[in-house]
């Protein structure tokens, strides 16, 4: 790779897209491989992440030693103009379960922020090649076209809302549409920033998992809600604790209709 000096935002790119998608080269080589006599093979995702993770901060060591990467225990929230203002996320692997089990949606999140403001998002499925990426307050993009959230109205039959698994535990829905689960957050939330479905709820997520995929929906003219009608702002609680409120990603103009569809079941 080639060693990067300067802090340009185009360097930065170029940099953060050679990254992800030679992480997504190395993921492959574990990529359905999981112990098929186990519902879920923890040993292989466990290496899997591991050596990814390694990877990503070996090659960011090497090109730009200053910059820091996300730790669980982040507490470090003091501005500086130095190197050390550029901060990345870096989520190897969304969508374990289908990873381990050979089905393609999966994928590696990767974000950029400069003294605590969002400056890159990107999302790479190195099973199926869609690659989408976003920088704050410009166009969103699935590998060179852009996308934008769905224009319509209102939801009808046709609409489609992705939740996560347990979601029926939780809620009795008179969503119109169709209600489907594909097993990974970003790409759902990629799935809603591109118009191919209206929505999504998503719970139990880290600051890390949905870094990239927020700054994407947010370039597509989408929006993170919570259930109570506020919107969410990643980088209120910098933690690394996750989100236990349940969140909606939705367009602006349909977020109430879909939020009036979910009644929440009583504990």
């Amino acid at each position: 790779m080639v060693g990067f000096k300067k802090h340009g935002m185009e360097d930065l790119t170029q940099f953060a897209t050679e990254l992800i998608r030679r992480s997504g080269e190395e993921s492959l080589s574990y990529y359905g491989k999981g112990e098929r006599i186990v519902k879920f093979d923890e040993d292989l995702i466990t290496e899997a992440e591991l050596h990814l993770t390694e990877f990503f901060q070996e090659r960011l060591l090497t090109d730009f030693p200053e910059h820091q990467v996300f730790q669980n225990d982040q507490e470090n929230k003091d501005y500086t103009h130095d190197g050390k203002r550029f901060l990345w996320l870096y989520d190897p692997l969304d969508g374990v379960a289908n990873f381990q089990a050979g089905i393609p949606i999966w994928g590696i999140s990767l974000a950029l922020f400069d003294n605590f403001w969002p400056v890159l998002g990107m999302f790479y499925m190195p099973a199926t090649g869609d690659f989408f990426s976003a920088r704050p307050g410009q166009k969103a993009f699935r590998g060179n076209e852009e996308i934008r959230i769905s224009p319509q109205e209102n939801i009808n039959d046709e609409s489609l809302l992705l939740t996560y698994s347990r979601f029926h535990q939780h809620y009795r829905p008179s969503f119109p549409g169709k209600i489907r689960n594909m097993g990974c957050t970003a790409a759902h939330i990629c799935y809603v920033a591109m118009g191919r479905a209206e929505a999504a709820v998503i719970a139990n997520e880290s600051y890390q998992d949905i870094a990239a995929a927020w700054i994407i929906i947010e370039a597509a003219g989408g929006k993170i809600y919570k259930m109570d009608g506020s919107e969410f702002f990643l980088g209120e609680d910098m933690d690394g604790q996750r989100e236990r409120e349940h969140l909606l990603v939705a367009a602006p103009n349909t977020y109430a209709q879909i939020r009036d569809c979910l009644e929440k079941i009583s504990a």
